[in-house]
């Protein structure tokens, strides 16, 4: 599958557009909707549950854990997930980690369901975290929501910075 995906998006990437006549009039694209993205922020409590692996022991630790938040702020409600682990076993603070969580609450007053992705990464301490909404997950009042979220923790707390736009279905 991946591969066939790589395919397509050469050859969509490769095309070159028909070439026009100079004499030819280009219609006038029609008007763009502008999309707004709105920030929301505040805390969340989370608890991470490890939970049995059947991986061998040899070689990088893979880990598999529970998530349960409960978020605080602009966005009130909680998400439940999945995050899986794995690590070095010779350099420290070198490890990466994949996430999905499906959040229940209300964003800015609107109640729906939606999907977080995660994907983090820690070289020797230098970590990269991306944290991206599910295309096409948000549900109820929270159709259409795109957007990415990051995550800060100072002092043992943990807040989040959340850019969205809630656009039609």
């Amino acid at each position: 599958m991946q591969t066939g995906l790589i395919i397509v998006l050469t050859i969509l990437t490769s095309a070159t557009p028909q070439t026009r006549p100079a004499t030819s009039a280009t219609p006038a694209a029609p008007p763009q909707e502008q999309t707004v993205t709105t920030r929301a922020t505040g805390s969340f409590d989370v608890k991470l549950t490890p939970q049995a692996t059947d991986t061998p022991t040899e070689g990088s630790p893979l880990g598999r854990l529970t998530i349960d938040k409960q978020f605080h702020g602009d966005l009130e409600g909680t998400s439940k997930g999945e995050m899986l682990t794995a690590g070095s076993t010779t350099i420290k603070n070198s490890a990466g980690y994949v996430a999905v969580e499906r959040v229940t609450g209300t964003l800015h007053g609107k109640r729906g369901t939606f999907a977080l992705q995660h994907s983090g990464v820690m070289t020797r301490g230098e970590g990269k975290l991306t944290i991206t909404v599910v295309p096409d997950s948000g549900t109820g009042d929270l159709t259409g929501l795109a957007g990415t979220m990051t995550i800060d923790i100072s002092n043992g707390k943990h807040s989040y910075t959340f850019d969205y736009t809630l656009g039609a279905p």
